[in-house]
């Protein structure tokens, strides 16, 4: 039986099983403005809030939040019934609460074309593995629809891709009703744009691999990409309008157009971990730390690090880069060009986002169950302070940041 490694999209910080990150290089550290950080944290908690106080939303053990916008969702164990619910807040108030037909966790909550969808396990035990999606109308909290599977946004509709022999459908967010539908004898690899799913690759044990698109469900192209060949081990991944093909131990990378699965490049990099878009350039983080950046027209390595393994913001010719991994740690200014460290900002967490267009948050524990909330800049100076936050587990959205409190509640307050 051949296995098929889909890759992954990064969304995610290293197994605990990683190994251990290479030594600090050696940069000019920012004396003057660690002072001046000092400084700021100083005045940042003696100066009185000039913003509404954080609001306490309740949460309970095992609750989650969510947020879209200015409203924030709460899913949390029924208060009068066995199950879970959803409780839906906007500016701190009550707006709705329902119950969610699903008894497990609930592990994806959003806001597309007027309905609330929510995504979670059908069981509550430790070995129940369905998943399913439910709708519901986002202005009263009425269950509009539900079906067994994991949807994905794409464009102005949903990707349900279902468990076990069912097929891979798109169906329409108002109703549920399926728009079409794919085989299901294929591992398959989404491609993401702005407005979610774009590209699907249906990707078999051997023979043709397929990529259909998104919205209409009309096959783009179909191609055996290995005619002639033993099934082998593969990993595939997406980016920048490329299939990605890792073959053998990490060591050779073969890159496709994803419209037309005609080969571009093919690179050697050894022990590669994963690749990803990175501004203009596609950058290929080693397993064992450091990263190259590669010219995506040719395969051309334009530059390598030894330190920094992951890209978390690019812009204007600079990346913000991290030691850690994609949840932070030992953050860094790089240029795009070169690879050249234009600074080094020292160890600051990533804030999770509930929302993709955020802003980039950093944080770094000052004692007391506070925490320092800072923005990066990618010009070469220190993070920008923005507040001082209580509370832990704290998500940032487009307008809203929330934080746990020790006892399970929620403090809900605006991004400054």
């Amino acid at each position: 039986m051949t296995v098929i490694d889909l890759g992954e999209l990064r969304d995610d910080p290293p197994s605990p099983g990683a190994p251990d990150r290479p030594p600090r290089a050696v940069g000019r550290p920012f004396r003057g403005a660690v002072v001046l950080l000092v400084a700021l944290v100083t005045l940042a908690a003696a100066a009185p809030p000039d913003r509404p106080a954080p609001r306490r939303i309740p949460g309970g053990t095992g609750a989650s939040a969510f947020l879209s916008g200015d409203r924030m969702y709460v899913a949390r164990r029924a208060d009068r019934e066995p199950g879970r619910e959803v409780v839906a807040y906007r500016e701190g108030s009550r707006r709705w609460r329902t119950g969610v037909p699903m008894a497990g966790d609930i592990v994806a909550l959003w806001e597309q074309g007027g309905r609330v969808l929510v995504a979670g396990r059908t069981g509550a035990g430790a070995g129940d593995s369905g998943w399913e999606t439910a709708a519901f109308d986002a202005g009263t909290g009425a269950l509009r629809w539900r079906q067994a599977g994991v949807a994905s946004p794409a464009g102005d509709a949903l990707l349900l891709q279902p468990e076990g022999e069912l097929p891979l459908r798109r169906v329409a967010v108002a109703d549920g009703r399926t728009l079409w539908t794919a085989p299901a004898n294929h591992h398959v690899q989404f491609s993401f744009g702005p407005s979610g799913v774009d590209r699907i690759v249906l990707v078999p044990g051997s023979g043709e691999t397929v990529v259909l698109d998104a919205a209409s469900g009309a096959r783009l192209v179909a191609r055996d990409l290995h005619p002639g060949e033993l099934p082998g081990v593969r990993g595939l991944q997406s980016a920048g309008g490329l299939l990605l093909e890792t073959r053998g131990a990490g060591a050779t990378v073969q890159a496709y157009e994803l419209d037309t699965l005609r080969p571009r490049w093919s690179a050697e990099l050894p022990l590669v971990d994963y690749l990803e878009w990175c501004g203009a350039l596609l950058c290929a983080g080693r397993q064992t730390g450091g990263m190259w950046a590669l010219d995506p027209a040719t395969g051309a390595i334009r530059w390598t690090v030894e330190r920094w393994q992951s890209v978390l913001r690019a812009d204007a010719g600079r990346l913000l880069v991290a030691a850690g991994g994609t949840g932070g740690d030992h953050l860094a200014v790089l240029a795009a060009a070169d690879g050249r460290l234009v600074a080094d900002l020292g160890d600051w967490g990533v804030l999770p986002q509930s929302e993709i267009a955020g802003r980039l948050f950093l944080t770094r524990p000052l004692g007391g169950g506070r925490q320092l909330l800072a923005e990066p800049s990618l010009s070469g100076g220190p993070p920008v302070v923005r507040d001082v936050l209580t509370g832990t587990d704290c998500t940032a959205g487009t307008t809203l940041l929330v934080c746990r409190e020790r006892g399970g509640d929620f403090l809900l307050r605006r991004l400054p």
